[in-house]
């Protein structure tokens, strides 16, 4: 196989130039540093849930038979050891973050409530200032409803087939006077239009919802503050390795 034709050197150098290699070496630095935490309180994997999760993973590649599993991987170049040894890996770090910081998440929610407020949001982008006065006063007067004028008129070609639909957006989202206009709107109604670097903008705000500890936000909380604590393990590790070499 061609890897082998590979030279290790041209490799690393193949990635320092690709501005690739920082990242690598970092990532291989969190693994590190999640077995030596994770060792540390034992927090561990067992073979069941590994084996779950190769389940669940062939289900969603739909690899029917084991020889389908052994085609796949031989495609990616890796073997059934690296495929459970990089299952391994993502469930240690799952298991850690739980280990550490699950019975803390509901209290940063609760101390962070309006970070979690979510709205629905539709908007429309033009790029004339002109024409979105125009589109705003017709809107008022009901001469075209604001998501056919978002079907029309839309720059976005995404948000256009949706009709404007932003979807369900944080305040931090937006941009600052784009937020402001939009957290304090009432639902339904149409601002005069609002210049931004990308254009010209009228939002519609559908829904509020406030926050609540979904389980997406729940996540969301966790690795946060997972990252945070990772971040500082190694540069704890690498401050302890110079001072080493010192």
């Amino acid at each position: 196989m061609f890897p082998d034709e590979i030279d290790p050197f041209k490799l690393v150098n193949f990635l320092k130039q690709e501005l690739q290699f920082k990242s690598l070496c970092w990532q291989i630095l969190q693994q590190q540093a999640i077995e030596n935490a994770a060792s540390e309180r034992g927090v561990a994997v067992t073979p069941e849930e590994i084996q779950a999760e190769c389940d669940r993973l062939r289900l969603e590649k739909r690899l029917e038979k084991a020889a389908d599993t052994l085609a796949w991987l031989a495609e990616q170049m890796a073997s059934t050891d690296d495929l459970e040894q990089g299952i391994h890996n993502r469930l240690l770090s799952q298991k850690l973050a739980e280990h550490l910081f699950a019975r803390d998440v509901e209290k940063v929610f609760n101390q962070n409530k309006l970070n979690f407020d979510r709205l629905l949001l539709y908007q429309i982008v033009v790029d004339k200032p002109g024409l979105a006065l125009e589109l705003f006063y017709q809107i008022q007067d009901r001469e075209i409803s604001f998501f056919e004028a978002a079907y029309l008129y839309e720059i976005d070609d995404q948000r256009r087939k949706k009709c404007g639909c932003e979807g369900h957006i944080d305040r931090w989202s937006l941009h600052p006077e784009l937020a402001i206009v939009a957290w304090s709107a009432k639902p339904g109604d149409v601002n005069r239009p609002i210049q931004t670097e990308q254009g010209f903008h009228l939002l519609r705000v559908e829904q509020f919802i406030p926050a609540q500890l979904t389980p997406d936000i729940y996540q969301e909380i966790l690795n946060g503050m997972f990252q945070d604590w990772l971040m500082n393990e190694i540069n704890y590790l690498l401050y302890n390795r110079s001072q080493v070499s010192a």
